[in-house]
């Protein structure tokens, strides 16, 4: 506790300057760090509350109840978001990194809560499976050498790939929406993007990083004016809400537990991925052990705690991780801002409402560059690897695999349910397990053997 108020000390007695926005650690006057961490909230709020929409529908959840946990869903993310980037003991990575409701458990949540086990199992399977996580991030150290760099490198290439198709169904107007595709979601995402490409090259200084929130208000004025911004969800808002504790009791199913204890897996693959990503875009470098155990226990206990207040895990976001690699902002100060952002949204539910009505297609107009930048550092970690041989293999059949099958899940049609919720549409679960078998099964080079 001591050193941590010796640190507070010093960090309060230091010198603000914007220029710490590209440093770990420096310190940023506040209200100049307010638009780079609006930036992040912004480029991720949407993908936040929409597993929550999926699931609640899915539970048959009132209006009522699902407007809790979308409240709920902001607490947790800036909260975990928080503890990512100043750890809790041994709890978070250190690291810039955003954290939010994950799209991997949807499917499978849509099984265990609307079909036989229902809300309360599924809830108690989140809190089993949060501290099944947490606990095999702690130990991390001993396990982590079967994720060697080239099974990393295919991970992160696979996260971007996997993005692609967010990006661009966003770009369209969303999924489901009745007008994807039209004229005016086309010009709401080519302006958009083309607002942040100009303000990337043409703006000065710090403002260039500002590129994406740039861009979301230019788009976000344009959908008003063509009638594109819903403001439905404003009517009724109350001022304060606060989230409720065990607001069901959670009901324990071993068969449940062991479903989505398998997704979470999957999901400690991605935020292996995202933190990984993240260290070799930024600060070129392999994340260390204890940057990989703090992140990875942070995923898993904060997401037990979200169960506990009745809201879907949490993981790290690979679209701020994106948007960090694409600015270079780094500062944890800084984004803990978007974080703090999203805690007051939280509490005061027409905050939360306002940024709800940001139209998808403005937000897909910012993110399919940002997810490009994700592709690129996978590249750039497959090219540290070196190209030899195994590397190739490994490589070049866990992504045509991994990518391929799963732009066709039918593939998957014969296989058990569990295989099908965890496989047929997740290429980072087919590409880590390939990655790793490969890994592990084709023998290694000679150190006298030349990368080729």
């Amino acid at each position: 506790m001591g050193k941590l108020k010796e640190k507070f000390a010093k960090w309060k007695s230091e010198k603000g300057s914007i220029n710490n926005i590209y440093t770990l650690n420096g310190k940023v006057p506040l209200l100049k760090s307010i638009p780079y961490g609006l930036q992040h909230v912004l480029a991720m709020f949407v993908s936040n509350i929409t597993p929550v929409i999926i699931v609640a529908g899915a539970c048959g959840l009132g209006a009522a109840d699902t407007a809790r946990l979308i409240q709920t869903a902001m607490i947790i993310a800036g909260i975990g978001s928080l503890i990512q980037m100043f750890p809790i003991f041994r709890v978070g990575s250190g690291l810039p990194v955003v954290m939010g409701i994950s799209f991997t458990f949807v499917s499978a949540f849509c099984v265990v809560a609307a079909g036989n086990y229902g809300y309360e199992t599924m809830l108690g399977a989140i809190i089993v499976g949060g501290i099944f996580e947490g606990t095999l991030g702690l130990f991390a150290k001993y396990w982590r050498k079967i994720i060697s760099p080239i099974v990393a490198a295919c991970v992160v290439t696979a996260i971007g790939f996997s993005l692609f198709s967010v990006g661009a169904n966003s770009f369209g107007g969303g999924n489901g929406a009745t007008d994807f595709g039209s004229w005016e979601n086309w010009l709401l995402g080519g302006v958009t993007l083309v607002t942040c490409i100009l303000v990337n090259i043409f703006a000065k200084g710090h403002i260039k990083q500002l590129s994406v929130l740039f861009g979301l208000i230019v788009g976000y004025i344009l959908a008003i004016c063509l009638g594109k911004v819903d403001f439905s969800p404003l009517s009724g808002v109350g001022i304060v809400s606060a989230p409720a504790l065990l607001p069901v009791a959670p009901r324990f199913d071993i068969g449940a537990i062991i479903s989505v204890a398998v997704i979470y897996l999957v999901s400690a693959t991605e935020t292996i991925g995202d933190t990984s990503a993240l260290a070799s875009a930024v600060f070129d470098r392999e994340p260390t052990d204890k940057e990989i155990s703090g992140s990875l226990a942070c995923d898993g206990f904060i997401s037990a705690i979200s169960g506990l207040f009745g809201c879907l895990p949490i993981t790290s976001f690979s679209q701020n991780i994106g948007l960090v690699a694409m600015t270079k902002v780094v500062n944890r100060f800084t984004i803990a801002t978007g974080a703090f952002v999203m805690i007051i949204a939280g509490f005061f539910p027409i905050i939360g409402a306002v940024l709800s009505t940001l139209p998808e297609a403005v937000l897909g107009g910012c993110t399919i560059m940002m997810f490009g930048s994700i592709v690129v550092s996978g590249i750039q970690m497959l090219t540290k690897c070196g190209f030899s041989e195994r590397n190739i293999t490994i490589a070049s059949l866990s992504l045509s695999i991994g990518v391929g099958f799963t732009l066709v899940p039918d593939i998957f049609k014969n296989f058990p349910d569990i295989i099908q919720s965890i496989f047929a549409q997740n290429c980072v679960a087919v590409v880590f397990l390939l990655a790793i078998i490969l890994n592990l099964i084709l023998p290694k080079e000679k150190k006298s053997e030349n990368k080729q």
